[in-house]
């Protein structure tokens, strides 16, 4: 049996050494700087989010917090990165819930929304609105609803995509009211709206930070907001669940995520620094600002159970309706 000693001490050593080095990665991080990987383009909701994140995380941090912009492919470029990246949190990523959306809609993705990333922290949510053209008779979801079960598949609505935000909350009131309308997916949510308000389409679900501005000036008229309370924007839209389907809730989210293994102490640490961020008035008014409900403090865990829940979600929106990826 003495053969097996030198094995045995070394294995304890190894484990000794582990466990002394991880509070003092965590102790040490962050020793350069690090980088939030955006996969969506400059000057869109979430990088208006990350860029507000960077600044306060940075002076948190005491090293510099960078932007980093990989679009493509509907977010998969940049989250694939960020999975494929060392597990140290130097890399993380910040995006949206196109990522489930994402991981229910395509069958071959480069890699697993479950198993290669960790959730961090929720930043904010961002609803979309119902809108129609501002000239439509139609001015409540109840009397849009009622002239498309009279007219069934005559009536069309538009989205950024096949498999975007606006095309999955639409399949999802489409299938709690019982209706059938035609889907027009356009080359990005500016080109929806642009036909949105034109009248080439019925209704659409944009997001806020498309719809917010075409509201104010009076070119669509918005009947309802997906989130589960009124938007301080518009405080007298109605939410749909309000109006005509009472448990419908389908909110954007923003967050933070990291490679699954990076260290326990660094997820806490990254997830406390948001949060503490998040506390603060000033950016809690940014994120309004671009048309998002800042999310409340929260934990590692809470996130990642509510992005499990958002993933099944869209996988039964995109099997019930039948969406194939384009």
């Amino acid at each position: 049996m003495s053969r097996f000693k030198p094995a045995i001490a070394i294995a304890v050593a190894s484990l000794a050494a582990f466990l002394w080095a991880a509070p003092a990665v965590a102790q040490d991080y962050p020793a350069k700087p690090v980088r939030i990987v955006v996969p969506w383009p400059a000057g869109g909701l979430v990088d208006v989010a990350a860029r507000q994140v960077a600044v306060r995380l940075q002076a948190a941090l005491g090293q510099p917090v960078v932007v980093d912009n990989r679009v493509g492919a509907g977010g998969v470029i940049g989250a694939d990165l960020v999975a494929k990246a060392p597990a140290d949190g130097y890399t993380v990523l910040l995006t949206t819930s196109g990522l489930t959306i994402n991981a229910a809609l395509r069958t071959r993705m480069p890699f697993d929304a479950v198993k290669d990333l960790e959730p961090v922290a929720a930043v904010g949510y961002a609803p979309s609105v119902l809108v129609v053209q501002a000239g439509s008779n139609l001015r409540t979801v109840q009397e849009l609803v009622a002239y498309a079960k009279s007219r069934p598949g005559s009536l069309s609505y538009a989205s950024a995509g096949v498999g975007s935000p606006a095309h999955l909350s639409a399949e999802l009131f489409k299938s709690q009211l019982g209706l059938f309308a035609v889907h027009i997916p356009y080359t990005g949510a500016p080109a929806a709206m642009n036909d949105q308000i034109a009248g080439r389409v019925d209704f659409h679900f944009a997001n806020t930070a498309v719809a917010l501005p075409q509201i104010k000036a009076g070119k669509v008229r918005a009947l309802a907001v997906t989130s589960a309370r009124r938007l301080p924007g518009l405080p007298d839209v109605p939410t749909l669940a309000e109006s005509a389907a009472p448990d419908f809730e389908a909110d954007q989210w923003v967050g933070m995520l990291v490679p699954r293994g990076t260290p326990p102490a660094v997820v806490q640490r990254l997830a406390g620094e948001v949060n503490k961020a998040l506390a603060t008035e000033d950016l809690r008014a940014a994120l309004a600002v671009a048309g998002m409900t800042p999310a409340a403090p929260g934990t590692p865990a809470g996130f990642s159970s509510y992005f499990r829940s958002d993933l099944a979600k869209w996988a039964g929106v995109v099997k019930a309706a039948n969406i194939q990826p384009e």
